[in-house]
């Protein structure tokens, strides 16, 4: 029992620990049916709200570049694993590269190993291209996720290190989303006003999510890296691991930069936190 806990709380971490809050309210990493190397596959409606939407970036909120955020995760009183994240401007795109990776007990137990980037329009918001390597027990993967708004698809594109079985499947988005990578920056560019609610979509390659980030107070959080004024944000979405199953939660620094400083998940089997530990060049 406590090795299938350790593996499930591996499997959470490499969601947070990468920034992909977000993923856990999507989809599997390969939603629905599926065909081999590249077969059609039927169409399948996009269901957004009217409400949900991406905003533009906002005059005065700059990312912040040039820092690498410094991570770690605890669970159970354990050291679950550790992460760091970046953002650069890449020309007219935003660049968000993110590595997780299990150590200690966990480590030895469920090994993790992911590398994620992100590409979105540095003005829109808009995601571009989401890249994923992905090792997570025995399970070893390639993902490329590319956003066609031209024709309203995400083509999900992914490839099975272990066997190199290949996997394509396409869905229908908006006409702009965010990813499970580059959403924590994108609520961060957001007023993030008290009581406030943002409503906006999330694909990760199969069906498009709708999220709700409720603004939910604001706090005094202590982190190795030092202490901050919070604003907590606790997103939820209509599908996926998290619904009817749990809650997460995100703290931002009370500024004008609005970084992540602690991130939490509560499911039925625990509780995970991660929390900043340093900022560095």
């Amino acid at each position: 029992m406590k090795v299938n806990l350790i593996t499930r709380s591996s499997a959470v971490l490499a969601i947070l620990l990468a920034v992909a809050v977000s993923l856990g309210l999507s989809g599997p990493a390969i939603p629905g049916p599926q065909t081999l190397h590249g077969g059609a596959q039927p169409p399948q409606e996009a269901k957004i709200g009217a409400a949900a939407h991406i905003e533009p970036l906002r005059p005065g909120h700059e990312f912040p570049h040039g820092q690498t955020l410094h991570y770690e995760g605890e669970w159970r009183f354990w050291t679950a694993g550790v992460a760091t994240v970046r953002i650069e401007r890449a020309g007219s795109q935003e660049h968000v590269a993110a590595n997780a990776d299990s150590s200690g007990v966990v480590a030895l137990l469920y090994r993790v190993q992911d590398r994620f980037n992100s590409y979105f329009d540095a003005k829109s918001l808009c995601s571009y291209k989401l890249l994923k390597h992905t090792e997570e027990g025995s399970h070893w993967r390639e993902t490329a996720i590319s956003y066609d708004y031209a024709r309203g698809k995400a083509i999900l594109e992914e490839r099975n290190l272990k066997d190199n079985q290949q996997k394509k499947t396409e869905n229908d988005i908006p006409g702009c989303v965010t990813d499970v990578l580059s959403g924590i920056f994108y609520v961060g560019s957001l007023p993030l006003q008290q009581g406030a609610n943002y409503t906006f979509p999330l694909n990760d390659g199969g069906k498009t999510v709708t999220v709700q980030a409720h603004v939910e107070g604001k706090e005094q959080i202590k982190t190795p890296a030092g202490t901050f004024q919070t604003i907590r944000v606790g997103p939820e979405g209509d599908s996926g691991i998290l619904k009817n199953r749990g809650r997460i939660w995100i703290w931002y620094s009370d500024d004008a930069r609005h970084l992540p400083v602690q991130m939490r998940a509560k499911l039925f089997w625990g509780t995970l936190t991660i929390y900043l530990t340093s900022i560095g060049k």
